[in-house]
């Protein structure tokens, strides 16, 4: 193969470059990007960068001078504006067209938006250019509501608070993450928002949105009349699946791949938020939005593509950073299995467990990375563990590594 065509500007495309040139690859590879930036990472937009504590360059995937030192080029704010499978091409928004010998679709996800609320004052957060732009409105004393209370919406309201911004978040159900992280995990985050003087308002919907001439007027199912002076929506996301249903690939919740990233067209891939791939561990297919995840599918797919395909069985792990409090999450919680505490719910320093047939399935963290990184040894080989031990702080999580397991420890986090 001779040209390898990456579509997205996000670390999965540049993990996959990066993976290609140091297995020693020396063909052509090409990264088309929407946006006019570097590829760089998505989790500082939300916290570190819109605080102001890092620059651009602190959160950009590879170095500036990478690209060109590595002989990768980069078509910079430019789209794909159709894939030709049976051609093996791609069509460019510059009127150019490209062929390839392999395609990667790293297309990522976007904001979901609302009907009826848009607008000068209104906010979504995906881009670097999102983020400059709240940023650059987030003055000490001005109220900032935020629809959804996901970990977008959390991140932000942390920020402001420190900023000093008035903030009141919206959020439909009982609990921010309840669904995701269990109840432990929302009443925690409603605590601690509050302490910060953000005001959480659970099982309440924002229905309408009204611009006068101060800023925006919201109005809750309820009939009250929210005053505020600018509006993030943080309801979720939408796969960027657009084209390749064009194109005909099989697509359902994203971009269907099997265990090697590969989709239902010869030599075309799928990776990162927007692809639904096979784990052959879980014995089905998942579409994770995690920069991890991103990350090690695109150095995965590097092995695949230069003929040394293995499948990606490794553990899902995201982390979130709100104030000084720390969440981090191993695997896929499901609600299957018995749930197991470690640590204090009352002093926010606990862990949640999914043990499953005498297995972590997954796990779920407040300031406990000690734990974290012990349980991501322990998940990463197989073992059998039970509900006491796991629960037992005396008993440190890496003595459940079976005997024989330390020579693959350094496997299993890299």
């Amino acid at each position: 193969m001779s040209r390898f065509v990456l579509v997205g500007g996000g670390v999965a495309s540049a993990a996959t470059a990066t993976g290609l040139r140091e297995a020693g690859f020396d063909g052509e590879i090409v990264i088309v990007a929407a946006e006019p930036h570097l590829p760089y990472e998505r989790p500082p937009l939300s916290k570190e960068y819109l605080a102001g504590t890092f620059a651009v360059e602190d959160f950009r995937a590879n170095p500036e001078d990478w690209y060109a030192q590595h002989d990768v080029e980069l078509v910079l704010g430019t789209r794909v504006e159709a894939l030709r499978p049976a051609e093996r091409r791609v069509s460019l928004s510059d009127g150019r067209a490209l062929g390839y010998d392999a395609l990667v679709l790293a297309t990522g996800v976007r904001a979901r938006t609302l009907d009826g609320f848009a607008g000068e004052r209104v906010h979504a957060l995906r881009t670097l250019a999102d983020s400059q732009r709240l940023g650059e409105r987030l003055s000490a004393g001005r109220h900032l509501v935020i629809l959804g209370a996901g970990f977008i919406g959390c991140e932000v309201a942390a920020v402001a608070a420190e900023r000093g911004v008035r903030v009141t978040v919206f959020e439909p159900e009982p609990l921010p993450l309840g669904r995701v992280l269990g109840p432990e995990f929302g009443r925690a985050i409603v605590d601690i928002h509050r302490e910060h003087g953000v005001a959480i308002r659970t099982g309440e919907v924002v229905t309408a949105m009204t611009e006068t001439g101060a800023g925006l007027e919201l109005t809750t199912r309820d009939g009250e009349i929210v005053a505020c002076d600018e509006l993030l929506v943080g309801v979720g996301s939408v796969p960027n699946v657009e084209l390749a249903v064009e194109a005909g690939l099989a697509v359902e919740r994203g971009i269907l791949t099997d265990e090697y990233g590969r989709t239902s067209a010869p030599d075309v891939y799928a990776i990162g938020d927007v692809a639904e791939r096979l784990h052959p561990e879980h014995g089905r297919r998942l579409r994770v939005e995690h920069h991890d995840t991103a990350v090690k599918h695109g150095g995965n797919l590097a092995r695949t593509l230069l003929g040394h395909a293995e499948p990606f069985t490794g553990q899902h792990f995201f982390w979130s950073h709100q104030y000084d409090h720390n969440l981090q999450s191993l695997g896929q919680l499901t609600g299957e299995g018995e749930t197991v505490i470690r640590g204090s719910v009352e002093d926010r320093s606990f862990a949640i467990f999914s043990l499953v047939g005498g297995r972590i399935a997954a796990m779920v963290a407040l300031d406990r990375p000690r734990d974290v990184l012990q349980a991501r040894k322990v998940m990463g080989v197989p073992h059998e563990v039970t509900a006491e031990q796991l629960a037992d702080q005396d008993v440190a999580l890496k003595s459940l590594l079976p005997r024989g397991a330390g020579a693959r420890r350094s496997e299993v986090v890299r």
